[in-house]
């Protein structure tokens, strides 16, 4: 038995999401045949090559419609596209770096619309080198491309997604349906040729579509169509997070027409059903959270009772047939935070399954994909890093856990300073208060680079109604620790929660601002709150005081809902103005204007003092002796150590990767600290607690060990690397 997982376009253009890379390192794991496509990047390519974009020019000249004079623009510099696609995608997959400056020079890409911006971006490029510079540029190049075809072809075409609005709030199918049963464009042609390929090539007899997000449904619809007409002996099944989210009450028989499974929560144990099932072993009475249709009826069978795989047992990740050196680092935006999510090949890995505090109210906390928490020791995380490194050549982790536990991150950081692996990594995190400033120093020194986090509406009041277990000063005083670690800060921002007042939206800006202004935060994005069937909103609109008024329940996609909020602001009115300001602050400027400034319209001043966050950063912390049950760590190597009897000296000398620095001590305290600083070294087994220490000091020297604690010797050695990390 053949399989061919695929990922429908379109996600990430960077790098492949990790849905099949896991299901294929699981299932060939238990010795099945597996192959796998990301489709996305494969119609990417297609279309931005020479012969792809000679057949874009050719569709829209002979298939005329209205087009705007930055599209008319284009078509006239037809020839000098075609001469500088196929150079420009070579250098933004990193296979031809001398081009940067070439692209960098006025005269070589031809600029069209989006290149309108750059006067607003000079303050940026003086920061950045050439290789990035050019990297914007061609990004830019490629955005101008993909309005010409969303005005000259389709509507639907994106970089990120595909036909998105399709599947958005889809309570009913007939949308769907109706675009299936257009005639192809020529995108489609592109897309479904490139299915052909992989069909021909491994002759699967079955078929998986990892669906994570809307914008990636209509493409796994569409290749279910082609596969039914020309293969129909391969059996279609389809997964992922749209379908967990949002197809949970399926009742449209019609979806059947182009998917003969659809399964729910995680792959893999569903998926062994299915397979059983597929070999004669298992009764379909008896498969596990699966769709599928009888009798002209759509029916959810969840007679198996077995439990799902242990996150532990779920294998390394796969990348293995997925062309890794074909991806393209992009620039979207010139922030070294935001330009993470598609700058770079990132090798996806999950630290657990699921959320370990799941309360958050606007969160679908009722669903598996949150609500199962399961985590995996940190020797078998740096096990399968190992392996991915080796497999792939990429040294680079982006953990993508709901949130991941500072516990294990710890744990996780440790392990990878004893292998002594050298790896960049960033996750996204809760900004709880167990992320100290020392703990942050720890998870940079093991490869952490960045963090983000949940943020959400930056009010104090709001935070406590949708118990997001933080308050702003926690948060302010969090960031602030990874950012002074070298660590860059993302944080997700919310506007529109219910209740949330106007004057709750300009003083949430003011926070972010100040948030912006003290360095706590590098980057951020404000989403407007929407409210879901599986959240705890969903659930009790009365309880949050907000009205639920639609949509009616359709026999297709049901997960998203229409509400009516009589006492909070009129949300939509913010939007322009919440982005405008973000914008400025990530480019670094503007920070110094009052935030009413970015709204065309009257808005109330903020209440907050101008020094707020700043009063924060320097409260709440503990001292060093509210910490006596945390554990020594030396980040450094072992110091070299010399005695001078004769005036009574030891002098360790330290040696770190910026600086060499002595310390004097006497010499009976010089013996002391050489025989306890062995227990500082992370690969030491024999601890050391701040309290071990000061038991062993006050017994050896019958004195206080606060003289210790006060001394310059520990002020010097906590600054340049002596941690006390919480076990």
């Amino acid at each position: 038995m053949k399989i061919l997982l695929v990922t429908p376009p379109l996600t990430q253009i960077n790098t492949p999401y990790p849905a099949t890379p896991y299901l294929k390192g699981f299932l060939t794991g238990r010795g099945f045949d597996v192959s796998q496509a990301d489709l996305g990047i494969e119609l990417i390519l297609a279309i931005f090559s020479k012969k792809g974009l000679t057949a874009v020019f050719d569709y829209i000249k002979k298939n005329p419609s209205p087009l705007s004079a930055n599209s008319q623009r284009i078509l006239i510099l037809e020839n000098a596209y075609l001469k500088t696609v196929n150079p420009v995608i070579r250098f933004l997959q990193n296979k031809d770096h001398t081009l940067a400056h070439r692209i960098c020079n006025e005269g070589f890409l031809p600029q069209a619309g989006r290149f309108e911006q750059l006067d607003d971006l000079e303050y940026s490029f003086g920061t950045m080198g050439i290789q990035d510079r050019a990297r914007h540029l061609a990004t830019m190049y490629l955005e101008d491309l993909g309005d010409l075809i969303i005005e000259g072809i389709t509507k639907d075409f994106g970089f990120s997604r595909y036909a998105e609005r399709l599947a958005l709030s889809a309570t009913s199918f007939d949308p769907l349906e109706t675009a299936l049963n257009q005639p192809n464009h020529l995108i489609d042609d592109f897309l479904l040729t490139a299915l052909d390929q992989h069909l021909q090539r491994t002759q699967p007899d079955i078929v998986g579509f990892s669906v994570p997000f809307p914008g990636n449904l209509y493409g796994a619809l569409k290749c279910g169509q082609y596969i039914k007409k020309h293969y129909p002996h391969i059996k279609i099944m389809m997964g992922g997070g749209y379908p967990n989210t949002e197809l949970r009450s399926l009742k449209e028989p019609r979806v059947f027409k182009y998917i003969d499974f659809i399964t729910l929560d995680d792959g893999e144990s569903p998926l062994l059903k299915l397979f059983e099932y597929f070999e004669g072993k298992r009764k379909i009475d008896f498969l596990q959270r699966t769709f599928l249709l009888e009798n002209g009826q759509v029916s959810y069978i969840n007679a198996c009772l077995d439990p799902d795989i242990p996150h532990a047992e779920i294998g390394t990740p796969d990348y293995s047939d997925l062309p890794l050196d074909r991806y393209l680092s992009i620039i979207e935006m010139t922030n070294p935070m935001h330009r993470l999510w598609s700058d770079g090949r990132w090798n996806k890995l999950t630290v657990a399954h699921g959320c370990y505090w799941k309360r958050c109210s606007f969160c679908d906390v009722m669903l598996d994909y949150i609500g199962r928490y399961d985590k995996a020791p940190a020797e078998l995380l740096v096990d399968r890093m190992e392996t991915i490194i080796e497999q792939t050549g990429e040294t680079g982790f982006h953990f993508v856990d709901e949130a991941a536990p500072p516990l294990s991150l710890r744990d996780l950081a440790l392990e990878i300073l004893k292998r002594n692996l050298s790896v960049s990594w960033w996750a996204n995190i809760r900004f709880e208060k167990t992320f100290t400033p020392e703990l942050s120093r720890l998870l940079a020194a093991s490869g952490c680079i960045a963090v983000s986090g949940g943020l959400e509406v930056a009010s104090d009041r709001l935070l406590k109604l949708m118990e997001k277990g933080v308050s702003i000063a926690q948060v302010a005083r969090v960031t602030r620790g990874f950012a002074d670690a070298g660590i860059m800060v993302h944080a997700y921002l919310m506007y529109g929660f219910p209740t949330q007042t106007e004057q709750e939206t300009i003083d949430s800006l003011e926070i972010v601002r100040q948030l912006f202004e003290q360095n706590c935060i590098q980057s951020a994005f404000w989403h407007r709150f929407s409210m879901t069937v599986h959240s705890p909103v969903g659930k009790n609109p009365a309880k949050y005081k907000v009205k639920k008024t639609g949509p009616k329940e359709g026999l297709f996609a049901n997960n998203d809902l229409q509400h009516y909020d009589p006492t909070g602001a009129k949300h939509h009115l913010y939007t322009d103005g919440l982005k405008k300001a973000l914008y400025n602050y990530m480019l670094g400027i503007q920070l110094d204007r009052r935030v009413d400034h970015w709204f065309d319209f009257r808005v109330p001043k903020t209440k907050h003092e101008l020094d707020l966050i700043e009063d924060a950063l320097y409260s709440g912390w503990k001292n060093d002796q509210d910490k006596q049950g945390y554990r020594l760590i030396w980040l450094g190597s072992a110091p070299d150590v010399s005695f001078d009897e004769a005036e009574e000296l030891a002098v360790f000398t330290f040696h770190t990767t910026k600086e060499t620095f002595e310390l004097e001590l006497s010499y009976d305290l010089g013996e002391w600290l050489l025989e306890i600083f062995p227990r500082f070294y992370i690969h030491q087994n024999n601890v050391i607690t701040l309290k071990m220490m000061a038991q062993d000091f006050e017994t050896a020297f019958e004195m206080d060990f606060e003289a210790i604690l006060e001394s310059d010797i520990w002020t010097t050695l906590r600054e340049k690397g002596l941690l006390l990390v919480r076990f």
